[in-house]
């Protein structure tokens, strides 16, 4: 911070301040060239953390590709998907399998037979019990009784004269019996449920001194107040098991119109005897699909990487100072700057090694693959890519992978006839610490490869998840020592700054003082005269 007193030229006429600032800005060249190489620092940085979120995000579709469950997915078929319909997992064993619907889970549900007394009165208020009804209940005026579900059974009272039949419907509903109750306000209807299907699944209704809910041994439907198909007492009143026959067992039950059997997930929608057959296969699209896709995020890691090993350099373009902007448009900035950045990383050592790696990794021989299918008399053994005819373009340096229609055949061809083989090739493992890549599958050394590359980075450049430049990675260490080397200049340059304008503040001093002597000599001579 500069400090003293400052005198600009009030006596020699000298522009010092224009003067000073040239001499500085000679003096600022070692900092601007320090500031540049700080930037160049932070773009490579910025660059290396850039690849790595691109490995970051190739990393888990090559450990989707390394695990075997990738390759066994499976397709379920049914002839008959108005009576059952199907899904299966992964390891559900392929082959065809009869399923007959001898009669589907039911539940309970029982409904007003006919339409109940409107719940509203003419104000829109809503009626009490005995207003809709016209039910008297006990001698207390209270209408009791027990309600038994699958869950459990539970006693009731109700205030005939105020209380509605909403406040029925939620008593039931919060006694968590297994039975849901509900009032259709737009039919004047009244409905029971059971909250799910099968023989445990009840409605049983007793202690129904006023019939509310159901009506006597020796009277009717219409005896209940609510109309419903309810007598007392009554355990007739119950769910129903589905009933089907799988393959040649016969006679399964199940709660529920959806039961898993032999890794299969069926649900039966039609009984009365329908019938439909189900088919379990191997699901080779989907495989597929895994192995083009995996093909296509190989190419794009691979072309990033690309991009920045051969990027064109443009050694006359260096970071802008600030002086430098001060002369240019936006868009000449953005210009010289994209000019400035590119190229930095060209030919780098470390992405050169990952991408040489990983290319050959993606056009080695996996060893010890079982599997292969015979064509034209010959074994085919799917130990390497190429075998799947999947090679690399005819532009070596770009190390892509090519995938055409007729390498889409061979593809869809081994996959069908050696899964196996396939599943080795991507997934094959080994349990010894020493393996050599040779005998580990293509995702799996893929997957170290990419891991190996992502620590290779971070420690070059740290993680893009950092927020801080100066971390502890290799980079982030050199510009924290060119921010040190920044901070001394900066405070040496103050002291050249300061020390200029003492030396130009006692010049015009001396200048003003001898002015002085000059005036006062004149004036004495002056006088004499």
């Amino acid at each position: 911070m500069a400090s003293g007193l400052r005198i600009a030229g009030l006596a020699s006429g000298i522009d010092t301040e224009s003067i000073i600032k040239d001499l500085m800005n000679a003096q600022r060249i070692p900092l601007q060239k320090l500031q540049q190489e700080r930037q160049i620092l932070e773009w490579k940085q910025e660059n290396y953390r850039e690849i790595n979120t691109s490995l970051r995000t190739f990393r888990d579709v090559a450990f989707n590709m390394k695990l075997q469950g990738t390759y066994i997915a499976k397709n379920t078929h049914s002839s008959n998907e108005d009576a059952v319909a199907a899904e299966c997992s992964s390891s559900t064993p392929t082959g065809s399998y009869t399923v007959k619907v001898n009669n589907l889970a039911t539940g309970v549900s029982k409904g007003s037979k006919t339409e109940l007394a409107d719940e509203k009165n003419e104000d829109g208020t809503t009626k009490t019990l005995a207003e809709q009804f016209g039910v008297s209940g006990d001698e207390d005026g209270k209408i009791n009784f027990t309600l038994e579900g699958a869950k459990g059974q539970s006693d009731f009272s109700f205030d005939k004269d105020t209380d509605s039949i909403y406040d029925v419907v939620i008593a039931i509903n919060d006694a968590d019996l297994g039975i849901r109750a509900s009032y259709d306000a737009t039919l004047n209807r009244f409905f029971l449920n059971t909250e799910s299907t099968g023989s445990a699944q009840k409605i049983v209704v007793t202690n129904d001194e006023n019939n509310f809910l159901s009506y006597g041994e020796s009277q009717s439907v219409g005896d209940s107040i609510l109309k419903l198909d309810i007598q007392e007492g009554s355990a007739d009143y119950k769910g129903v098991d589905a009933s089907f026959d799988f393959g040649d067992v016969t006679g399964l039950t199940s709660s529920t119109n959806t039961v898993t059997v032999n890794g299969i997930t069926l649900e039966l929608k039609e009984g009365g005897g329908a019938t439909g057959t189900i088919t379990v296969s191997n699901d080779t699209e989907a495989v597929f699909d895994a192995v083009i896709d995996f093909i296509d995020k190989y190419n794009s890691l691979m072309e990033t990487i690309s991009n920045k090993l051969y990027e064109k350099s443009y050694k006359d373009y260096t970071p802008l100072t600030d002086e430098q902007r001060e002369k240019l448009t936006d868009d000449q900035i953005d210009t010289w700057t994209d000019k400035a950045r590119s190229g930095l990383l060209r030919y780098d050592s470390m992405l050169s090694e990952l991408y040489n790696k990983f290319r050959t990794t993606m056009s080695s021989v996996v060893n010890d693959v079982s599997g292969g299918y015979m064509e034209n008399g010959k074994l085919v053994k799917n130990d390497r890519l190429s075998k799947l005819g999947i090679t690399t373009t005819k532009d070596y340096m770009s190390a892509k992978l090519e995938i055409n229609d007729s390498v889409k055949d061979q593809l869809r061809k081994a996959i069908q006839n050696d899964p196996q083989g396939i599943i080795d090739l991507f997934t094959k493992s080994s349990d010894a610490e020493d393996a050599s890549d040779s005998e580990l599958g293509i995702a799996q050394r893929l997957y170290n490869n990419v891991n190996y590359g992502i620590n290779r980075l971070m420690e070059k450049a740290g993680s893009e998840s950092d927020f801080a430049l100066v971390d502890e990675s290799v980079i982030g260490e050199e510009i924290g020592d060119i921010d040190d080397d920044i901070e001394t200049m900066e405070d040496r340059l103050q002291q050249v700054e300061d020390r200029y304008w003492r030396q130009f503040t006692a010049m015009e001093q001396a200048i003003q003082q001898l002015n002085s002597q000059s005036a006062w000599l004149a004036q004495q001579f002056g006088m004499n005269g």
